[in-house]
């Protein structure tokens, strides 16, 4: 931690759930490839659900794969951080390095970062997101909490250099206002008004395995000699290959010159020669815009049932997904009108998100007021419509007149 350079790695998965598969799949893929290369499970902290390899409707008891007819990338990979203590609060902590958090939270005392000035830092999100906001299963992790725990780290000199790669919806928002004079740099898989996109629709286990954005950045990883590949090769790589979203560089542009091999390590010549030979047909099929795979599952699953009950039972659910969508659809359009009446075309601007903590205020409270229940289908609907908050606040729109607004919609629905 001192004098010597150490290589620290945080990989989250915030879903639950097997219709969110994939984020728990990327998470265990990113797991496999720094084991595979010589990051030692002391240095790395995995934070997941743990609900889907032993999950009731997966096939393939205790796997996990992330393409098609792959690897199990579950086996071995750490318990870190599972069910419940899969929180935003409990993820800040441990890249900051705090276990007296981890113990007063009732966590106890917990493996987190303990990086020193020397070292680096990888961090790699994947789950559902909207403007400044990425979910955990049961809270959020926010823009700006996450901007200010790593700005208070670099002041603090708990690292050399740190890399934040995010896979969400509006993940670009998590991360644009890294500052650009501390040595943190970020890539999203989607811009600021993009969702991102799943990959890889399954028929046999019902469910879409990956998303392009991981699946491009982990194969370049896997083929690249990463001693003499940078960033910046990397995210030329990513702006061609990836599809349906635009991948995004923040925070300090010049650790992108950075070689990779710096945070994650490398493998050795046959694998990587193993995986050019792979990635010359690679390519993500089954495109879906995260926001969609609920319904497109749900479709799927009325397709393939036989049983008139169960089938009756299925579109009674499809149903009520559909009525839950247009219900929050319209409690947005219906808050916008009463903060801005005179100018509801506000909710179509598309700008940076520039009021994090007011966001984060807006968001909350529209969340706790709108989610009636845990279901994860319920909160990706909700994280959809988040970004109208932020085009009110830049309409001139205050706090407490939107969640005034927000409030009065709820009770009169």
């Amino acid at each position: 931690m001192g004098g010597t350079q150490s290589k620290w790695v945080l990989l989250a998965a915030g879903s639950k759930g097997w219709t969110n598969y994939r984020h728990q799949a990327d998470v265990c893929h990113a797991y496999q490839m720094v084991h595979q290369h010589g990051i030692p499970d002391e240095q790395v902290v995995v934070m997941m659900y743990d609900d889907i390899a032993y999950n009731a409707e997966n096939p393939t008891r205790g796997q996990i794969i992330n393409e098609p007819n792959g690897q199990n990338v579950y086996s071995g990979v750490p318990k870190d951080y599972t069910g419940a203590d899969v929180t935003a609060h409990n993820f800040l902590a441990v890249l900051r390095g705090d276990e007296e958090a981890l113990i007063k939270h009732g966590c106890g005392s917990r493996k987190v970062l303990k990086s020193g000035k020397n070292d680096t830092i990888f961090v790699f999100l994947s789950d559902h997101g909207s403007k400044g906001i990425f979910s955990f299963p049961h809270d959020t992790l926010y823009a700006s909490d996450l901007i200010a725990t790593v700005t208070k780290m670099a002041e603090s000199q708990q690292f050399s250099k740190m890399v934040i790669y995010i896979e969400s919806c509006f993940s670009g928002s998590m991360i644009e206002h890294l500052p650009p004079n501390i040595q943190v740099y970020g890539v999203s898989a989607s811009g600021l008004h993009q969702t991102s996109t799943a990959c890889f629709y399954d028929d046999y286990r019902h469910t879409f395995l990956a998303h392009v954005f991981s699946s491009y950045w982990l194969l370049h990883c896997r083929m690249s000699d990463l001693t003499r590949t940078t960033f910046q090769d990397q995210f030329k790589y990513l702006m061609k290959k990836v599809k349906k979203s635009t991948p995004c560089q923040y925070g300090n542009k010049n650790l992108s010159k950075l070689y990779i091999s710096d945070f994650l390590g490398c493998a050795n010549s046959e694998t990587r020669s193993a995986h050019d030979c792979k990635a010359k047909t690679f390519e993500p099929t089954h495109l879906t815009a995260s926001h969609d795979v609920p319904l497109v599952l749900l479709n799927k699953k009325i397709e393939r049932e036989t049983d008139p009950i169960r089938k009756r039972d299925l579109l009674s659910e499809q149903d009520n997904l559909l009525q839950k969508k247009a219900r929050i659809e319209k409690a947005v359009n219906d808050i916008a009108k009463h903060v801005n009446p005179k100018n509801t075309n506000a909710r179509s601007v598309h700008c940076p998100l520039t009021h994090l903590g007011e966001m984060k205020e807006i968001a909350e409270h529209f969340r706790l007021t709108f989610s009636d229940s845990s279901h994860k289908e319920d909160v990706a609907l909700l994280l959809s419509h988040m970004h109208i908050f932020d085009d009110l606040l830049k309409a001139g729109a205050g706090v407490e007149r939107i969640k005034a607004a927000t409030t009065l919609v709820h009770s009169l629905d």
